[in-house]
């Protein structure tokens, strides 16, 4: 048996962990960025790393329709692609150097890889949850005569 835990939430996800991370630190960089790309560059990347984390905790909820649930990944790694986009402009721009970038790269790719083993593994994932009966079933149906009821 594997040693692996079920997650009970999208906050047991290794991939939602290192995705809000990710955006943490896209948080913090940005706030370096020059004060006239505030509306620019800084909003597109905050929003996309943002979004990553976003899109797993929706995919997580729609869990019970496997389709669902494999959109809204894909939508998560389209959003830490466009993360890459925006952290090569901003390499390009010479607001951050390549040791800077390169890590953030990294991560992003990482991230992309854990969405795409959930998306090939959805099934592991998805589905109706188990019921678990608490009470007996009421009984709507009995072998008693129509006598029976007279009294």
């Amino acid at each position: 048996m594997s040693g692996l835990q079920h997650a009970k939430s999208f906050h047991d996800l290794m991939v939602y962990q290192k995705s809000r991370q990710l955006q943490r630190e896209i948080f913090h960089l940005t706030k370096l960025f020059p004060r006239e790309e505030v509306f620019s560059l800084t909003d597109q990347i905050r929003r996309s790393s943002r979004s990553v984390g976003a899109n797993i905790a929706e995919a997580w909820a729609k869990r019970r329709y496997e389709k669902h649930f494999i959109s809204k990944l894909t939508d998560s790694n389209a959003e830490q692609m466009e993360t890459q986009h925006w952290v090569e402009t901003a390499l390009e721009s010479g607001y951050i150097d390549t040791k800077t970038s390169v890590p953030l790269i990294e991560k992003c790719d990482e991230i992309g890889r854990m969405l795409n083993g959930m998306i090939e593994k959805a099934d592991m994932f998805c589905g109706e949850p188990p019921r678990m009966l608490r009470e007996d079933p009421a009984k709507y149906f009995t072998n008693s005569t129509l006598e029976d009821t007279d009294n």
